[in-house]
């Protein structure tokens, strides 16, 4: 029997397995963009309004990234018993043109990444239990065709 896809935090990202999307919040009438939503304060150029909740663009360029050599803290969960370092993305979304840190998958280190490189959101499983798989996003390099 298969397991349920949940996410490990809820109200980030859309469950979609071939097309997540981070939810996010806008101000209306504005190119003010917010992630994650429940976070986001009111532009103070409009002042404090209900914001509009949006899904966020799937694919944006790489900003700058790291390796992150302590662990997070929760909900992260260790995937071996010693924390590994992971690399972590911050990625400008093309419309938005704001800027969303986020782990990349197992495999990816930095010397896999440049400044400007497209990602795209991607969902990978945090941890597991016997009835649920908990889900988190990730930022991977779009695959090239030669």
């Amino acid at each position: 029997m298969a397991k349920t896809r949940a996410p490990a935090v809820e109200g980030l990202f859309t469950l979609d397995e071939q097309e997540p999307r981070l939810i996010g919040g806008r101000v209306p009438g504005t190119g003010s963009y917010f992630f994650p939503r429940h976070l986001a304060g009111a532009d103070p150029s409009v002042g404090p309004v209900a914001l509009e909740e949006v899904l966020l663009s799937r694919r944006g360029r790489v900003w700058s990234y790291t390796t992150s050599h302590y662990q997070p803290p929760p909900p992260f969960v260790p995937a071996a018993e010693k924390f590994e370092p992971i690399t972590i993305a911050a990625v400008e979304l093309e419309k938005e043109k704001m800027v969303v840190l986020g782990q990349c998958p197992a495999g990816v280190t930095p010397d896999d990444l440049e400044v400007g490189m497209e990602m795209e959101l991607m969902l990978d499983v945090l941890y597991s239990d016997d009835d649920c798989d908990y889900l988190v996003y990730k930022w991977r390099p779009v695959e090239v065709s030669p």
